[in-house]
């Protein structure tokens, strides 16, 4: 009788761990690399694609509401700007701009050329797993400072304009001297199919740029403070 119930348990047992086994299971198909890989692209993409919209509904306001020339432009902290390794004489497509939005306007009076160097301070967010994007379900995947962005305690970094992503090296020939701007950059124009261990393949990202000092090409860095 003995050998009989420990027989009886653990076929009890077996049968009981058999909807777990197979939750398990399913719950694993479910979910395969490529599946997730697309469901973060598309995730992406519909991010860039929102802000995109909010930024020429914003564009689009400033300029019916100031019809003189550029005016709008003082009044309106959203930019968007075409990758400028394509020709700007014709449309494209959505993702062949990137977005920004002026936090600060700087002081300088030029920017830099593809060839010239710029020492500036940024941070790079990617969206988290929850959607609509929020300030608070960011990751950060790089950066130059640490808490709240204090020019008094943060260190700039030295870098060629072409040592840079297409959409961040598009921002930064856009930008002077002082400027603080946030800039959104599509997936086709950051590292699209590339990954590592900081950033997935198809990840749109935002980058939080303030330009400290540019350089021209074959002027030499000068020294920082």
């Amino acid at each position: 009788m003995k050998q009989r119930s420990t027989i009886v348990s653990y076929k009890l047992k077996a049968l009981l761990l058999l909807p777990v086994l197979l939750l398990l299971a399913s719950c694993k198909g479910d979910t395969t690399d490529e599946d997730w890989t697309a469901d973060w692209k598309a995730r992406n993409a519909q991010w860039f694609a929102d802000v995109y919209d909010n930024a020429q509904a914003e564009i689009a306001a400033a300029k019916a509401q100031y019809p003189n020339g550029n005016d709008w432009e003082q009044h309106c902290d959203w930019r968007i700007y075409k990758t400028l390794l394509k020709s700007q004489d014709v449309q494209g497509a959505t993702t062949d701009y990137i977005v920004c939005k002026i936090n600060q306007r700087g002081t300088g009076d030029w920017s830099p050329a593809y060839t010239d160097s710029v020492r500036l301070y940024y941070r790079g967010w990617l969206m988290d797993a929850n959607y609509p994007v929020s300030k608070d379900n960011m990751t950060v995947f790089s950066q130059t400072y640490y808490g709240d962005f204090n020019e008094k305690t943060a260190a700039p970094i030295a870098m060629p304009v072409t040592s840079t992503v297409e959409g961040f090296m598009t921002a930064l020939q856009y930008m002077v001297k002082g400027d603080d701007w946030l800039v959104y950059i599509p997936q086709e124009l950051a590292y699209k199919e590339e990954s590592s261990e900081a950033i997935p393949s198809f990840s749109t990202l935002l980058y939080h740029l303030r330009v400290e000092l540019v350089h021209k090409s074959g002027t030499g860095m000068s020294e920082w403070r």
